[in-house]
């Protein structure tokens, strides 16, 4: 299991853009539509092949699965960091380790991009939705298409009453990611070409 991407929600992608291009000084890439859950992105790039989306229900699509993936459906207040998400190698194994909030393979794709991502059945996954979200690329990762801004992730910390936890929970070696006692939360620092960042 490695670190893959983060998610940064709003209730609509305009305002995650602006949240994420104002607290960071650097613009968002297209992204485009994920058509199973009705919403879509943007992108930016970060060094050693990782990347934040910013992304929202896309208020002209029809889903074809409810409750949406990152508990969109329930999402509320500003912009702010809503999931992590972590890659694997071989998601049907990881997942029979993990609880079954961790959710259920579900196939995805964005252009000539396919994967396949735990949902919950809820849409809310574990440990107040600070669990990582799993999938499995089929095929080619978007980080290597992204133009680079100057921007790294220095730490990502996640918050939770139960962090030791949900940290012996998974399978997961990375200094970058931080377990932190603490009310449900997510919050990531970047090194940018402006400084050091926070969302």
């Amino acid at each position: 299991m490695e670190l893959d991407h983060f998610a940064i929600a709003a209730p609509t992608l305009s305002e995650a853009t602006a949240y994420v291009e104002e607290a960071l000084g650097v613009p968002l890439q297209p992204g485009g539509a994920h058509q199973v859950f009705g919403t879509h992105n943007r992108l930016l790039g970060l060094a050693e092949g990782l990347y934040l989306e910013a992304i929202a229900i896309d208020p002209e699509a029809t889903p074809e699965r409810q409750p949406r993936w990152f508990d969109l459906d329930r999402f509320e207040g500003a912009a702010r960091i809503s999931n992590w998400i972590c890659r694997s190698t071989d998601l049907e194994s990881d997942l029979a380790a993990l609880p079954v909030e961790a959710g259920t393979p579900v196939a995805l794709t964005r252009g000539d991009l396919a994967w396949q991502m735990a949902v919950p059945a809820t849409g809310c996954l574990p440990f107040d939705n600070v669990f990582p979200a799993l999938m499995q690329w089929q095929g080619p990762h978007p980080a290597p298409r992204l133009t680079q801004q100057g921007c790294s992730l220095r730490r990502l910390v996640v918050a939770h009453p139960e962090a030791r936890a949900l940290a012996e929970m998974l399978p997961l070696r990375d200094a970058r990611v931080v377990f932190e006692l603490g009310p449900a939360a997510l919050r990531a620092e970047i090194d940018t070409p402006h400084g050091l960042r926070h969302l």
